[in-house]
């Protein structure tokens, strides 16, 4: 929301990390408008495969209005992480008055807490609000979630901030923060969006153990899962997959099968889709709208262009890079 405060802050790492791993209100309204006019419409991975009773995937016929193509959102860490405080970020995900979902927002320096329309969820709602069409099946996005920090904005961690949690991050107002939480998660499934596991700790699955996979699993179904309900959808944090391009088999699948994730996404900014569909699952690669990919599409990389211009939608506060970072 800050661009001048995430850009120009003293520690050089964080500000290079949010160069990179960012994008600015200006340039998310910007890339909206035109992925739009560009005919791309809303859908969910749900429409594109159905699971049977023996969790057998099967893909089902998507038809979108003519001349529109379909494009699957997501948006990643929906958490507002302590390290994001003062930084020029939204702290969190409110129901507002009238029914819909905003962000409080307090200004770096500032203690006036603002409502609006600040981050990606509220932004797409106003957008299809106003261009229906955009989402002409009611499909808005998903929400991929970890745990460590809460989500949504509220330190709702039993595991971090409950009893038997970390000693520094007790939250006395636990129970409150799980009930707003869960409150804003109905509010945003109802408008229309969906949630992913993002893993509770974001954790890297490539390079996981199958036992820390496991207990990862099982924290994130008993901190974040009453929140949002149950998913089938799992994006890897790092984009990091449990295999390349051979298809799915050996015991990380079959944990993550068991689980109940049937869909997975990884990332790969190389190619303007890429899907492989397996006997039990559909997996996918997404492709990263961020710092990287902008500079990347600046440097000659096609693919950002199938969906918007990347030139065009660069935000001027945006600088070229950030000097004096230290790894």
């Amino acid at each position: 929301m800050d661009p001048k405060t995430a850009f120009g802050l003293k520690n050089r790492g964080k500000a290079a990390g949010y160069l990179d791993y960012m994008v600015t209100v200006d340039e998310f309204n910007k890339v909206l408008q035109q992925v739009y006019d560009n005919g791309y419409v809303l859908v969910s991975p749900h429409q594109l495969g159905k699971v049977d009773a023996k969790g057998v995937m099967h893909p089902t016929p998507l038809k979108v209005p003519k001349g529109k193509k379909p494009l699957v959102f997501s948006i990643d860490d929906v958490s507002y992480y302590e390290y994001m405080e003062g930084e020029g970020f939204p702290t969190k995900l409110v129901v507002a008055p009238d029914g819909s979902v905003q962000n409080e927002y307090v200004a770096p320096g500032s203690t006036e807490k603002k409502i609006g329309a600040y981050d990606v969820m509220p932004l797409v709602d106003a957008f299809v609000k106003e261009h229906p069409d955009f989402a002409p099946f009611g499909h808005k996005g998903v929400i991929a979630l970890t745990g460590y920090n809460g989500v949504l904005g509220y330190r709702s961690s039993p595991s971090m901030y409950g009893p038997g949690g970390d000693a520094d991050h007790k939250n006395p107002n636990l129970q409150t923060d799980i009930a707003e939480a869960t409150k804003v998660a109905n509010a945003l499934k109802a408008s229309g969006w969906e949630f992913a596991s993002h893993s509770w700790g974001h954790i890297n699955f490539t390079k996981s153990s199958l036992g820390r996979i496991k207990t990862d699993t099982a924290r994130w179904k008993k901190d974040v899962e009453p929140i949002t309900g149950p998913t089938d959808l799992l994006i890897y944090p790092f984009g990091a997959d449990i295999s390349g391009l051979p298809k799915y088999a050996g015991p990380k699948y079959d944990f993550l099968k068991g689980a109940g994730y049937n869909f997975y996404f990884n990332v790969d900014g190389s190619t303007p889709q890429w899907g492989q569909w397996g006997k039990g699952y559909l997996r996918e690669a997404r492709i990263n709208v961020d710092g990287i990919s902008l500079k990347a599409a600046l440097e000659g990389r096609k693919v950002l262009s199938h969906f918007f211009d990347p030139k065009s939608v660069l935000d001027p506060l945006r600088p070229r890079s950030i000097s004096g970072t230290t790894s």
